[in-house]
């Protein structure tokens, strides 16, 4: 049950990627696990920022953790034609920025996650190093949104992404533009990792 003011997904999330066979092998070194992984499950339950191959204890981020009682909960669905990865939101009170409108830092975070998203099409994890946000018009509490985060370019580790957020009309509110660079999760998620 949702919270007065909490982000309201509509969809669900069910892509996830996988990672490169070397990757498997270490992952299952070093994590314990001792029987053959499946490179491609027919349901994929993977959600946030799981891999197909890790799983982490509990999903807390902020915009999509299920796990965070103070999250937004979104959920994300893959566009497997335009390659774009979408989520349909109402947002509440809570993020009251300007009255009657979202909160600028917000609207930040939600542009982030979905070019976030965008990285599992290329079966990595990659973490935020720079991003610009262009507020075109005020996003509005209790209203229909959308978002929609894709791939601009990828340079070796460095991958560029977009996104951008929609009323009801198509019309943009705020877009982003953001740099990803790809990390190595046995590094930076193995402690957090379920044994």
């Amino acid at each position: 049950m949702l919270r007065e003011g909490e982000a309201q997904p509509q969809s669900k999330d069910p892509y996830c990627y996988q990672l490169p066979p070397c990757t498997l092998k270490a992952l299952r070194l070093n994590l314990g696990v001792s029987r053959k992984i499946s490179p491609m499950p027919r349901e994929p339950e993977i959600h946030g920022h799981e891999t197909r191959y890790l799983k982490l204890q509990k999903n807390n981020c902020f915009v999509c953790g299920q796990n965070n009682p103070d999250g937004m909960r979104l959920k994300f669905l893959l566009d497997e034609q335009r390659q774009t990865f979408v989520c349909r939101f109402r947002l509440g009170k809570r993020y009251t920025g300007p009255p009657g409108h979202c909160h600028g830092g917000v609207i930040a975070c939600i542009l982030d996650d979905a070019m976030g998203k965008v990285n599992k099409l290329h079966h990595v994890v990659a973490l935020t190093k720079e991003m610009t946000v262009e507020y075109l018009k005020p996003v509005p509490l209790h209203k229909p949104l959308r978002v929609e985060g894709r791939e601009v370019s990828i340079h070796g580790r460095r991958h560029i992404n977009t996104a951008e957020i929609l009323n009801e009309k198509n019309e943009v509110l705020a877009r982003s533009r953001g740099t990803f660079i790809a990390i190595d999760p046995e590094k930076m998620f193995a402690k957090y990792s379920e044994r």
